[in-house]
């Protein structure tokens, strides 16, 4: 079994050694859980309301707190519709939910306060226009996009037996 994973990964890199793109691409990659992906890109891309939602969340700044309150007011939707979808990214993993202590008018009231995960994170930065970004916020991208990724190429290439030196050859090679 090892042996055939080896030899499609050679098959592999033969096609990508000598690949070359010709055109700009979208430099953001998203993992995804696989088992929930469908039910996510459902949520998110599968309702103009979610994508709106990141889109906010975009303009606002990915590590910035959503409230509920502020979606309300910026997005065209009605309250039901802004809750449900905040329901359904949350339980999907694209949004955190948490309650945030404020005081008004001399009475202490608690806010539903939203921030997007990791995930969400990424799934918001696939809407986004490289322009719209700072080179701050690019280079946290790159550097967690990084790390991911090389996490789970080490997990993978355990799984299937690959031997990490390989990899480790392969990156020094591309990073002269």
């Amino acid at each position: 079994m090892k042996e055939a994973a080896n030899l499609k990964w050679e098959r592999l890199d033969k096609l990508n050694t000598g690949l070359t793109l010709t055109e700009k691409l979208h430099p953001y990659v998203v993992f995804l859980p696989s088992e929930e992906k469908e039910k996510i890109l459902s949520a998110i891309f599968g309702s103009k309301a979610a994508v709106d939602l990141l889109r906010f969340a975009l303009r606002q700044g990915v590590s910035k707190n959503i409230y509920q309150r502020d979606l309300f007011k910026k997005l065209n939707y009605s309250n039901k519709t802004i809750i449900e979808n905040l329901k359904s990214l949350t339980k999907l993993g694209v949004l955190n939910e948490d309650m945030e202590k404020n005081e008004r008018e001399g009475r202490i009231i608690w806010i539903k306060v939203y921030q997007l995960t990791d995930a969400g994170k990424w799934f918001a930065l696939l809407l986004a226009e490289e322009k719209e970004l700072s080179e701050k916020e690019k280079a946290e991208i790159l550097q967690s996009l990084f790390r991911t990724y090389v996490k789970m190429t080490k997990g993978l290439a355990e799984e299937i037996g690959i031997n990490k030196k390989m990899l480790e050859d392969i990156f020094k090679e591309e990073m002269k």
